[in-house]
């Protein structure tokens, strides 16, 4: 991840300006980007589409933004503090403009601000855990009705995504792996399909137990345990139930296809 430095702004049409504003600001406002101008003018989301903002060696065109409507809050409300934007990138010695983001599965390529734990600026994508756990709900810089901050949610949905079951350096599981994810707080609910089963429950920590394996190419329960011992007599179907999760504290909970042989 690279940091942002609010060194440049370059807007459409500022050039036809005697005296554009200078920027001032440039930090994340939830889930968009906020742009400060000595003007007193404050930028947010389609505002800033044709902007390029300079990054450390790089620089980072805003395409085209877009509201993303269909967040999810716990009682079924919608969120509507996530911004997408489709964004260009170049380094300081190219010409050319390359996609910022790799494709999502949806095959969009959308640039994704948000505030990281000390407050600066983070970037990142769609097609990657931290943008779909932000999609799914779990924004980290927003609370539930009771107060509790989203942050440790959207942590557990990132290790949940990316099959971290006790070791942040290891995936256990693939991209575009179908799972199915749930909480107790109202922001999703499992869909239940008969040819999935609970395979394990999620802190910011990784996975509390599991009861099955997501992808059976990637090893067993044995070879589990052997990375994360810490595990130990919290694997398989009998080991780790929902119940079981919930008690040692998970905060999300999931079902996928059980790998063969566990």
């Amino acid at each position: 991840m690279r940091r942002l430095l609010p060194l440049l702004l370059l807007l459409a049409g500022s050039a036809a300006a005697q005296q554009p504003p200078r920027l001032i600001g440039l930090r994340a406002e939830g889930g968009d980007f906020r742009v400060d101008l000595s003007d007193g003018t404050a930028l947010h989301g389609a505002d800033l589409v044709g902007a390029v903002l300079q990054f450390d060696g790089m620089e980072l065109r805003l395409d085209t933004a877009r509201r993303d409507e269909a967040v999810p809050m716990a009682g079924g409300a919608r969120a509507g503090d996530v911004w997408l934007f489709q964004a260009s990138a170049r380094s300081s010695a190219a010409t050319e403009w390359q996609a910022f983001c790799g494709a999502d599965p949806q095959g969009e390529r959308l640039l994704m601000p948000y505030p990281g734990p000390d407050g600066m600026l983070r970037l990142t994508c769609s097609a990657g855990g931290i943008g779909k756990c932000i999609r799914f709900g779990y924004r980290p810089w927003a609370s539930l009705p009771d107060g509790r901050s989203l942050a440790p949610f959207h942590a557990a949905c990132v290790h949940m995504m990316r099959g971290a079951y006790g070791d942040a350096e290891r995936a256990w599981t693939r991209d575009g792996t179908r799972i199915d994810l749930y909480d107790r707080v109202g922001i999703q609910s499992p869909a239940m399909e008969a040819e999935q089963s609970f395979e394990a429950g999620w802190t910011p920590q990784g996975a509390v137990c599991v009861a099955h394996m997501r992808v059976p190419e990637n090893g067993d329960l044995a070879a589990l345990l052997a990375a994360a011992p810490h595990l130990a007599g919290r694997t398989g179907p009998e080991a780790c139930t929902e119940a079981r999760a919930e008690a040692e504290g998970a905060l999300l909970f999931n079902r996928s296809h059980r790998a063969g042989g566990d």
